[in-house]
């Protein structure tokens, strides 16, 4: 389709989806409605904004199987996982609304004779965000939900290979009657995404995605003064000590690193292992890969699916080849997946040892169903390697002993530190990331603090 998106699916190469591109003046008009929609909706009480919120998310939920169908579909993700994103839609929607009275409350600065002073949070205004397809409503529901709370008005530029998905939070956003304005969705090119971004009717831009997708944001908004938050890419490592409760630990750092075909940002990407247990842990991480069933989304026996596409497979395909060529040992026999093949984005998942930090696998974000595992002497040989990369979005350590959990996390820098268990949100906590994994915070009531700019208020009562 000219002047459109075309969403090529994973799951057989056919077209599944066709958009048009807004036009320049449907992005102008929708910005302006985005502007007039502001003050109304800033003035709204908080109890409004989460009564019309969860009716929203009432909607959204409502239609969970559809939904699910539709991620498969357009991403390949096995329609057996699917759900759980609706799931995790609702469990970060709802506790970002919750604690929206608490976290947007005035600041009060203390007593003082004859004055009151308090900072009070502020929406900014019209929040743009750019979501991703790996996890088309987790990675939205982040800033869409908390945004709206805050006050602000939000326009959504999601993913050409998800584009249902915009066109799913529209649809619940509009049968919970929410005003005209307040949310949209527009369907755009590249460059006219960093026109939107520099646009003066955008207040603040949320991304999700690429390293090189977060350097055209900034770049798009540079000169602006406006807030820019950046969640992108990682290297997420684990570390398994001697003291590990070992199946526990194989079952679930090979799920971190396998899920949704290892296509989550803070999926485990490198493994360390403490050499008391580091033959053990190999042999029974990948004896559990070997299990995995590849095939068709769609079908619900299958536990891998293919990658997004095929460009993506090919990139982790090089990453092995180029591993291996380099001394690495491959675990795994792909002849074990019949429906792995050359030239699609099936791929076969795999492990690989004798690695080292000179090897790209262990160094770039892969991104898809590959790991390498690494033997350690002790917790300082583990830390140095887990902190050698750019990245720093997630990190992991599976140990009994929670004190040197503590100890080793906070030497190791990354925005998340786990203790027996990865690959997972709080939305309790703050999801942030260090170097390349970007910056700025959502989640928690400290993503409120992204989404607002304080303003304060110093009052002389006396005179």
């Amino acid at each position: 389709m000219s002047g459109g998106l075309r969403t090529i699916t994973p799951v057989d190469g056919s077209v599944y989806v066709e958009r048009p591109f807004a036009t320049e003046a449907e992005i102008a008009a929708a910005l302006e409605r985005a502007v007039a929609a502001g003050p109304a909706w800033r003035e709204a009480s908080i109890e409004e904004r989460a009564r019309l919120c969860l009716r929203a998310v009432d909607a959204f939920v409502a239609e969970r199987d559809a939904i699910a169908e539709e991620i498969a579909w357009q991403m390949g993700r096995p329609i057996a996982h699917a759900p759980g994103e609706v799931r995790g839609f609702e469990e970060r929607a709802r506790h970002m609304i919750a604690i929206a009275p608490e976290a947007l409350a005035d600041l009060d600065a203390g007593p003082k004779a004859g004055f009151t002073r308090f900072i009070r949070r502020q929406p900014l205004g019209v929040v743009f965000t750019i979501a991703p397809w790996n996890y088309p409503y987790l990675t939205a529901v982040n800033s869409v939900i908390p945004a709206l709370m805050a006050g602000n008005v939000v326009v959504l530029k999601h993913s050409a290979q998800t584009p249902l998905c915009a066109e799913r939070f529209q649809e619940a956003f509009d049968r919970a009657g929410l005003p005209p304005g307040v949310f949209q969705h527009l369907h755009l090119s590249h460059p006219d995404t960093g026109r939107v971004i520099g646009d003066a009717a955008v207040d603040f831009v949320a991304f999700t995605g690429s390293v090189p997708g977060g350097l055209m944001v900034e770049t798009a908004a540079a000169g602006r003064f406006i807030g820019v938050g950046l969640e992108l890419g990682g290297k997420d490592p684990a570390y398994v000590r001697g003291d590990a409760d070992l199946d526990f630990a194989i079952a679930n750092v090979t799920d971190g690193a396998f899920f949704n075909a290892g296509q989550s940002c803070c999926g485990v990407e490198r493994v360390y292992v403490h050499a008391d247990v580091y033959d053990a842990f190999v042999d029974g991480m990948a004896a559990l890969v070997r299990q995995y069933r590849l095939g068709n989304p769609l079908d619900p026996e299958t536990t891998l699916g293919p990658m997004v596409r095929t460009g993506a497979a090919q990139y982790v395909r090089d990453q092995i080849r180029d591993a291996v060529e380099e001394g690495a040992r491959a675990l795994v026999d792909p002849a074990g997946f019949p429906m792995a093949r050359e030239e699609s984005p099936y791929l076969a998942p795999q492990v690989l040892i004798d690695v080292t930090h000179d090897m790209e696998v262990m160094r770039e974000e892969s991104f898809g169903p590959v790991i390498g595992v690494m033997k350690v002497r002790d917790d300082d040989e583990a830390i140095r390697l887990m902190n050698d990369s750019p990245y720093g979005l997630t990190a992991s350590v599976w140990t009994a002993d929670a004190a040197a959990a503590e100890r080793i996390g906070a030497a190791v820098d990354t925005g998340t530190w786990f203790m027996n268990r990865c690959d997972y949100l709080d939305p309790a906590l703050a999801w942030t990331g260090v170097k390349k994994s970007g910056r700025g915070c959502t989640l928690s009531p400290m993503g409120y603090d992204h989404l607002t700019r304080p303003k304060s208020f110093h009052l002389r009562t006396a005179v």
